[in-house]
């Protein structure tokens, strides 16, 4: 019998009278707006088997939790349409920019202004108000990791073996440039001639890029999402990486992209260790506690961390930092999706670095710390893409899959255990071809952003709604309002929790 059938088995013979796991669960659902913001989470996945076409609404692509509502932005972002960063900051945003996953494509046209083979986009803005798309760049491979930096620049990278890291600046006045040679970092804006507002930052590591972290003073924490393996016979997971600025950045908006920190710096590779008093115990069976970081070259980082006792994770994704966190240094957490169908259900993992500048443990660095804060299940696997909601803490993880599911969990109380307290399901998305990503919040934490990812579009005919736009397929963007940020969010562990309190309250 397998492990898992033996785990059905268990639950089987266990009564729902008695299943105190079970009572725990239903509890939470009945205190979800207490806790969550939002009247009733949903109990089941979407089973519509809905296709993408045209005249649709957000209800017809989503479920959402009662309480919230849901409405399309556009239809006509690109294809793939991933993660994206608000622009120019979180706080006050106009534009939302998505990096959008396809590969580098030809189109079979030429850009009328250079005469260049017109490739399909890579990154692209949104307008928040009217939802007009454009194309800012082209010729990555497969954006997907992208974030506002604290000096007014956007971060972009490609989830590729050999993924790049791209800087642009003066975004809404930036269309339609393109990466010609990525090997060497050739970039053209639109009337042939070197681009003064995008370059590529060999600076950062060579990796399948994904979830990352900037913090103010320009250092980058990231995951390389390789799942064990991948790389050859007895090669590790993707590796957490970290760069430091050469020259860190002390405040304010710059102005010329040589000014960034992102010029130049060191990157390191994180080495969770099984030993302490000085030992270094690595290698397999040491993903969690104390660690350090060790030194790679960014281009060779991959093998580098291999090679040097790196700790490897299964395909790490998404990565955020957590905004309400109030200890020295950084908390960040991140997903590995791990593989559902073979009972791998993907995990969150947190870690805090409290010195993000400093490496050198004998000098003064605080060794980095990583543990495990949620594990999926049959109901909730394969999980991708996450969001801090603001001024909450609350976490809501995205599922990699067709149909998938977004859950809602809490931060970790005063109980004895540092796991979240507890998930709810709160979206799911109906078309069967398609998945969830790139969820995000506004800076209240009370409106989120959802890209349904590459649905099939052979239904849709009409140019002005979900048919293809600039020689390219089309992915819808959806709004979902309604999130109540109330007080017992912000301190629920030290709310009296009763537990007579009306559990069927809709």
């Amino acid at each position: 019998m397998t492990a898992l059938a033996v785990s059905l088995a268990f639950s089987a013979n266990v009564s729902a009278d008695n299943d105190f796991g079970l009572k725990v669960e239903k509890l939470l659902n009945a205190k979800s707006e207490k806790y969550f913001g939002f009247k009733k989470p949903l109990t089941d996945s979407a089973s519509s088997s809905v296709i993408r076409e045209d005249g649709q609404n957000a209800y017809d692509l989503v479920s959402v939790a009662k309480g919230l509502k849901a409405k399309i932005l556009t239809r006509q972002a690109a294809n793939k349409a991933d993660m994206f960063a608000f622009w120019p900051n979180e706080e006050v945003p106009s534009h939302l920019v998505f990096c959008i996953e396809g590969g580098t494509e030809d189109l079979g046209r030429t850009l009328p202004e250079t005469g260049i083979a017109k490739l399909n986009p890579s990154i692209q803005t949104i307008n928040i108000k009217t939802g007009a798309v454009k194309t800012v760049l082209r010729g990555m491979n497969r954006c997907d990791g992208i974030r506002t930096t604290a000096w007014g620049t956007i971060l972009a990278t490609e989830e590729a073996g050999d993924g790049q890291a791209y800087e642009l600046i003066d975004l809404l006045h930036t269309s339609n440039h393109t990466v010609t040679n990525r090997a060497t970092g050739s970039i053209i804006d639109a009337s042939g001639v070197t681009s003064t507002t995008v370059v590529k930052r060999a600076s950062l590591p060579t990796m399948s890029w994904e979830g990352l972290t900037v913090t103010s003073d320009g250092v980058v924490i990231a995951g390389d999402e390789l799942r064990p393996g991948d790389a050859g016979d007895n090669r590790d997971g993707g590796a957490l990486f970290k760069f430091v600025p050469e020259t860190p950045h002390t405040g304010g908006l710059i102005s010329n992209l040589s000014d960034s920190p992102l010029v130049s710096g060191s990157t390191y590779a994180l080495q969770v260790q099984c030993k302490s008093g000085g030992n270094r115990g690595f290698g397999q069976g040491c993903e969690v506690g104390g660690g350090e970081w060790v030194s790679v070259n960014p281009e060779s980082a991959r093998n580098d961390a291999d090679a040097n006792g790196a700790t490897g994770y299964y395909r790490p994704e998404d990565l955020h930092a957590d905004p309400v966190y109030t200890g020295q240094g950084i908390r960040f957490c991140w997903t590995n999706t791990g593989r559902e169908g073979n009972h791998n259900f993907g995990e969150v993992m947190c870690g805090i670095d409290a010195t993000p500048l400093n490496v050198n443990i004998s000098a003064g660095a605080a060794q980095p710390i990583v543990n495990r804060f949620i594990e999926g299940d049959m109901d909730f696997n394969s999980i991708d893409n996450l969001a801090f909601q603001p001024r909450t803490g609350n976490l809501y993880v995205i599922e990699d899959h067709s149909n998938g599911d977004v859950f809602a969990c809490l931060p970790d109380g005063a109980d004895r255990n540092i796991k979240s307290d507890g998930c709810v399901k709160v979206l799911s998305v109906k078309d069967q071809s398609a998945e969830p990503t790139g969820f995000g919040f506004t800076y209240n934490g009370k409106i989120a952003v959802l890209s349904i990812q590459h649905s099939n579009d052979d239904a849709c005919t009409d140019e002005t709604d979900c048919a293809k736009v600039d020689d390219y397929g089309t992915d819808d963007i959806v709004v979902i309002s309604g999130f109540k940020v109330k007080s017992s969010q912000l301190n629920y562990a030290a709310d009296d929790d009763d537990e007579n309190e009306d559990q069927n309250d809709d």
